[in-house]
C-alpha cells in the first residue's frame, strides 16, 4: 500500500515554499535519509530528506510549484529491505575530490560556449553577523563584458552603502537580481564566461596533468581543480557541505524544528559530522545561556505601544525606513536602555587655539585636508585615552569584566543624507594632526558620498560628535556602545570672562561628555573633561603630558 509523502514542517511562521528541484521519478527506488526534493523558502534554500524506504508510485509536484506544509508530494511504496547506500555528505572531502577528478585527468579539455564554461557570481561576505542587503544599484546587464575590479553593484546594509567588484574579468550571461531586491550572502547574483578561464583552457594539455601526490592536501586539490574546472564545477569547501545538507537523520530533524533550531547551523559530533539529538539540545542550550547574559529591551520590560490613526487629523505620509536608520534606531534604543547615562558639561576657552588653528591652516590645505577642531581633537582625545585608560574600555556584564584596549581608535559622526554614520579613525596616537585632518576629510567624505566600507565603521574605542558647524550650546550624546563614553561639541562663541581685574571676550568652546556610569564614576568624568579643556587652552600641555 502507497504511503503519502508530505511536506514537512519547515520552521516558525513557514506556511508554503517553492519547489525547485523534484530529485525523483515514478518508478524510482528511494532511500531513508535520501535528498527527494529541493525547496526554497523566504529565509533558505531547503533539501528534503525522505523518512522511508521504498518505490515512488505518483509525483504530484514539478519544478516551480509552490507547496504548502503538510501537502502531499509523492505516493511511495514502502518496502521493508534496506539496501546500504554510500554516504553523500558525511564522506570525507578529500575522496570527493579523488572521485570528482581522476576521470577527468584522462581526459582533454574542451573549451566551448556549453554551460560549463558559464560560473556564478554570488554576494560576498559583507561583514560580521550581515547576512542580507538591499540592492540599490545594478551595473551590468546581460552581453557586458567586465573588468576584475569594476563595480557591478551597489547595496545597501544595515550600517552603510557598498560597492561590490567583480573578482575576474568576463561577459556577463545572465543577471538574476534587480533593483529594489534583497540578497542575501552568497546569493547568485549573475552568470558569466570567465575571459581568463577560456585562456587558461587552451594552455591546458591533458598529459602535463600529475595525479596526486598525495590525497587531501592542499596544493594537489588545487592543481586538479585548475586541470577541470571546464568540465566540473569548484569543489566546495567541506563545510560549506555539510552546511548544505545537514548530515541528521528525519527523527532529529523533526526534533530542531520542533524547539525552533536551524538544522545547518548544529555542529555534528557524529563521524563524518553526523548530528545527534544531544548535538542539538547542547547548541539550544548554548543560545539560551548566551541570550541569559545579554540584556534587551524586552527583557527589561519595554514594549512598542500602538501608535494611533493619525491620518484621523489630516494628510499623512508614510515612509519606510533606511536600513541605515533602522540600524541607528535599534543600536541607539539599546545602547540608551542597557547603558547607565551621566553627562558632564563643561566649557574650553580655545582663543588662542583658534590663533593657531587659522595660522597653520594652510599647510593641512596643501596637505589635502582641512585644520578643523575636530582634527585638533582627535589628537587630544588620544593623549586623553592614555592618561584615563577606564575611558578605553568595554564593559562585559556576562564575565563581569572590564575591557581595556591597548590601541586607540576614534569614531567621528558624521551627518549624510541617509542618517547618522560613525566612521572610525585608527591608531590615531600613532598619526600628528596634519595626518589625521587629512584621513578626517577624506572618511567624512566617503561617509556622504556613500562610498564608506563596514571595515571603516568597526573598531572604535571612543566617539566625537561636533554639531558645531550647525548651532547649539549644548546636548547630551548617546554612548556608543560598546564604547564607554562619547564627547559631544558645540558650537564657540564669544562671552565676556573675568580675568586680570577686568572682563575681556574669549572663545568659549562648549564640551558635553556622556559616560557609561558603570566604569566611569563622576569624579574620574569631571577629571577628564577638565584636562580635555586645559589641553585645547593650553598646547603645549599634550607635549608636556600626552
Amino acid at each position: 500500500m502507497a504511503t503519502e509523502f508530505k511536506l514537512p514542517e519547515l520552521g516558525e511562521n513557514i506556511d508554503s515554499a517553492e519547489v525547485t528541484k523534484v530529485l525523483v521519478a515514478v518508478g524510482d527506488t528511494v532511500e531513508k535519509d535520501q535528498i527527494v526534493l529541493e525547496i526554497e523558502t523566504d529565509k533558505a534554500t531547503v533539501e528534503v530528506p525522505s523518512e522511508i524506504n521504498g518505490v515512488v508510485k505518483e509525483v504530484r509536484v514539478k519544478v516551480g510549484d509552490t507547496a504548502k506544509i503538510g501537502s502531499v508530494l509523492f505516493m511511495i511504496e514502502e518496502t521493508s529491505k534496506k539496501r546500504k547506500r554510500k554516504k553523500e555528505v558525511v564522506k570525507p572531502v578529500e575522496e570527493i575530490v579523488k572521485e570528482t577528478t581522476e576521470p577527468e585527468v584522462k581526459t582533454s579539455v574542451q573549451v566551448s560556449a556549453s554551460s560549463s564554461d558559464i560560473s556564478e557570481f554570488k554576494l560576498p561576505e559583507l561583514g560580521e553577523n550581515i547576512e542580507t542587503a538591499d540592492v540599490t544599484k545594478v551595473l551590468v546587464k546581460p552581453g557586458d563584458k567586465i573588468e576584475k575590479d569594476q563595480i557591478v553593484l551597489e547595496i545597501e546594509t544595515d550600517k552603510a552603502t557598498v560597492e561590490v567588484p567583480s573578482e575576474f574579468a568576463g561577459t556577463v550571461k545572465e543577471v538574476f537580481i534587480k533593483e529594489g531586491d534583497k540578497a542575501k550572502v552568497g546569493q547568485t547574483i549573475f552568470s558569466y564566461v570567465g575571459e581568463a578561464t577560456r585562456e587558461t583552457a587552451k594552455k591546458d594539455e591533458p598529459s602535463k596533468v600529475e595525479p596526486p601526490k598525495s590525497e587531501g592536501s592542499i596544493p594537489v586539490t588545487e592543481s586538479v581543480e585548475r586541470s577541470v574546472k571546464h568540465e566540473k564545477p569548484i569543489l566546495p569547501r567541506r563545510e560549506e557541505i555539510i552546511k548544505k545538507i545537514a548530515p541528521a537523520a528525519p527523527s532529529v530533524r523533526r526534533f530542531a524544528r520542533e524547539i525552533g533550531i536551524d538544522i545547518h547551523k548544529v555542529n555534528g559530533s557524529g563521524p563524518g559530522g553526523r548530528i545527534s539529538i544531544e548535538d542539538v539540545k547542547t547548541f539550544a542550550k548554548n543560545i539560551n545561556e548566551s541570550l541569559s547574559k545579554s540584556v534587551t529591551g524586552a527583557a527589561l520590560g519595554i514594549n512598542a505601544e500602538p501608535l494611533p490613526d493619525f491620518s484621523k487629523w489630516g494628510e499623512v505620509d508614510i515612509q519606510p525606513m533606511s536600513n541605515v536608520r533602522k540600524k541607528t534606531a535599534e543600536h541607539l534604543s539599546y545602547a540608551w536602555a542597557t547603558v547607565p547615562h551621566v553627562t558632564q558639561f563643561d566649557k574650553a576657552d580655545i582663543t588662542e587655539l583658534e590663533k593657531l588653528r587659522k595660522q597653520f591652516a594652510p599647510k593641512a590645505d596643501a596637505a589635502g585636508g582641512k585644520l578643523t577642531v575636530t582634527a585638533i581633537l582627535l589628537k587630544v582625545i588620544a593623549a586623553a585615552l592614555t592618561k584615563f585608560p577606564q575611558f578605553n574600555a568595554s564593559v562585559d556584564m556576562g564575565n563581569k569584566s572590564i575591557i581595556y584596549k591597548k590601541y586607540i581608535n576614534i569614531g567621528i559622526a558624521v551627518d549624510t543624507e541617509k542618517g547618522l554614520l560613525v566612521p572610525v579613525i585608527k591608531d590615531v596616537d600613532k598619526k600628528n594632526i596634519l595626518q589625521l585632518s587629512v584621513e578626517l576629510s577624506e572618511i567624512s567624505k566617503k561617509a556622504r558620498d556613500k562610498k564608506i566600507t563596514v571595515d571603516d565603521l568597526q573598531g572604535g574605542n571612543f566617539s566625537i560628535s561636533n554639531l558645531g558647524g550647525i548651532g547649539g550650546t549644548y546636548f547630551t550624546p548617546i554612548v556608543n556602545s560598546p564604547e564607554v563614553a562619547i564627547l559631544g561639541v558645540s558650537r564657540g562663541s564669544y562671552e565676556p570672562v573675568y580675568k586680570d581685574g577686568e572682563f575681556v571676550p574669549r572663545l568659549l568652546l562648549p564640551l558635553s561628555l556622556s559616560y557609561d556610569h558603570r566604569v566611569i564614576d563622576g569624579a574620574d568624568a569631571a577629571r577628564f573633561i577638565r584636562w580635555v579643556s586645559e589641553a585645547l587652552e593650553n598646547p603645549f600641555l599634550l607635549s608636556l603630558e600626552g
